[in-house]
């Protein structure tokens, strides 16, 4: 997840001369034309691991409901109300269960106010949930798509990993796969199927199968890594991962780097496939699959309606109580992708070779701790607790601390703490966006600097007004944050109004667009 609340950058996605908010309203009216469109023609059915509500069981055994967490859910927030469509997810905990037995795991309306939308539970056994997501999803795919893996160790696949992905990860895609068909069987006429991320890439292969005329669109939330790196997993693992997708009518990615991967693992490990590069598309088993790059991306007005609550604001307050008179900021899952450790080695390089910024600079970091029942998220975890101690311990006095550490789920804070930074640091070793980098410069009031990772998918809608720094450069990320706290206010202003203008260009409605205008394309 993260923590927040697009097409690739073309100039014709906008117009000079036109302001952000004629755009916008143009954007939203075309958004629900199409919408209009695709429900004339198709019925929708949005599938995803976790879904956009929650059930959960309070102290009398009564079943409770609340929005669901995630930045998918907040990306189809604006969606809920206007389109009448089916969400298909994971029933996650025995609220959710509940729901889905005395449904009969049938279709139930949306519990959120004024919403559309209905929802479908896919009910598996906690063992096969376990093996699907603690084993194969999280540890093993998600790792090796973020080049976490140090390939001379790690992974290791053993008869835990073949059996994870075949009674696990294999078995969780057949039972969403039946569930879509149990959906569109439902109803009458065609169907769009929109599945997302990486715990469902065998999804489109079974529904093709079952439904040969559905519109498939398979969005990948994170990176997609060279083909060399999909050499670590099994031959038939990658295979039928990339079988699968290419039975989807679209496959989109947050970049295009992401899409040119995926084309060139299809191309090295399907003989029969045919890649073209030219116009970005696979054509394998007589069908054709377009490959396009969607960069997500965010809900401007929501955000600043979230920073400016009372609530925030007195946050805001309390924050800007702490000692010190600048101000850097993260706001992270406490992932290893995130590369938290070197952000905070770069922060102590600063303080050796300029103590005049002793009791002057204080770094919030607001991490958000994240699958901690899995051994190497826990571990990463407990060194980021250990440096922020060693660092405080080390540079700290009674009337400073160098560092504050936020280690709690609570996003309103996060986002006060936005409000004000001087330097906002991003500094991934991968990702397969960064929303934070979009929202930070939306709300901030004091011109703050945003330090980005260029190994981030938002780097290359963000360069011309992000300081651009390489992941394991901890001297060049010093030297960022140095030039970024003593960086003219001119300059400044330049580039956050350079990356707010970018943001509000390429908002939500415009990724949502993007998306409904390629699958009409499809049936024209």
């Amino acid at each position: 997840m993260e923590l927040s609340v697009a097409r690739f950058f073309a100039p014709d996605a906008w117009w000079p001369g036109m302001s952000i908010a004629t755009q916008k309203e143009d954007r939203h009216a075309r958004l629900r034309e199409l919408c209009a469109e695709m429900l004339k023609a198709r019925r929708l059915i949005v599938v995803s691991n976790r879904g956009p509500m929650e059930y959960r069981l309070a102290l009398d055994g009564q079943v409770q409901a609340r929005r669901g967490a995630g930045s998918l859910v907040t990306a189809f927030s604006p969606l809920m109300r206007e389109m009448a469509f089916t969400w298909i997810a994971s029933a996650m905990g025995e609220g959710d269960r509940r729901v889905w037995e005395s449904n009969q795991g049938g279709a139930i309306p949306a519990g959120l106010a004024g919403a559309k939308f209905s929802l479908r539970f896919v009910n598996t056994p906690r063992r096969v949930y376990h093996k699907y997501y603690n084993t194969f999803c999280n540890p093993l795919l998600w790792f090796l798509q973020h080049y976490m893996w140090s390939s001379s160790y790690t992974p290791t696949v053993d008869s835990t990993v073949h059996d994870a992905w075949e009674n696990g990860y294999a078995e969780v895609n057949r039972s969403f796969a039946e569930a879509v068909v149990a959906e569109a069987n439902s109803g009458s006429g065609p169907v769009c199927v929109m599945v997302h991320d990486y715990h469902l890439y065998l999804v489109a292969g079974h529904v093709r199968k079952e439904l040969p005329e559905a519109l498939i669109h398979h969005f990948v939330h994170i990176p997609w890594p060279a083909s060399s790196f999909w050499e670590l997993l099994p031959a038939y693992i990658r295979r039928s991962i990339c079988e699968s997708l290419c039975s989807a009518d679209i496959v989109g990615f947050q970049t295009h780097r992401d899409g040119h991967n995926f084309l060139q693992t299809c191309e090295e490990f399907l003989p029969a496939a045919q890649v073209d590069y030219a116009s970005r598309s696979i054509s394998l088993d007589g069908r054709q699959t377009l490959v396009k790059a969607y960069p997500l991306s965010i809900n401007v007005e929501e955000v600043r309606h979230i920073a400016t609550s009372p609530r925030a604001l007195e946050y805001e307050r309390q924050l800007r109580t702490l000692p010190g008179e600048k101000t850097i900021v993260r706001v992270d899952r406490a992932e290893p992708n995130k590369n938290i450790l070197r952000g905070f080695r770069s922060y102590e390089i600063l303080l050796q070779r300029h103590p005049e910024l002793r009791g002057q600079v204080k770094f919030l970091a607001f991490l958000v701790p994240a699958r901690t029942h899995i051994r190497q998220y826990q571990r990463y975890l407990e060194e980021v607790q250990e440096t922020v101690k060693a660092i405080n311990a080390t540079y700290g006095t009674p009337e400073w601390q160098p560092i504050h550490l936020f280690m709690e789920n609570n996003y309103i804070q996060a986002i006060a703490g936005m409000r004000f930074y001087d330097v906002l640091l991003e500094n991934a070793v991968s990702d397969g966006m960064n929303l934070v980098a979009k929202e930070g410069p939306v709300v901030n009031n004091s011109d703050g600097v945003v330090i980005l990772s260029e190994a981030t998918g938002a780097y290359p809608q963000l360069s011309k007004g992000a300081l651009a720094v390489s992941p394991a450069d901890v001297e060049g990320t010093m030297q960022a944050m140095y030039d970024a706290l003593a960086m003219p206010a001119e300059e400044r202003r330049r580039r956050r109004e350079i990356l707010v203008e970018a943001i509000q260009r390429e908002d939500i409605t415009q990724w949502f667009q993007s998306q409904f205008e390629d699958l009409q394309a499809l049936v024209r």
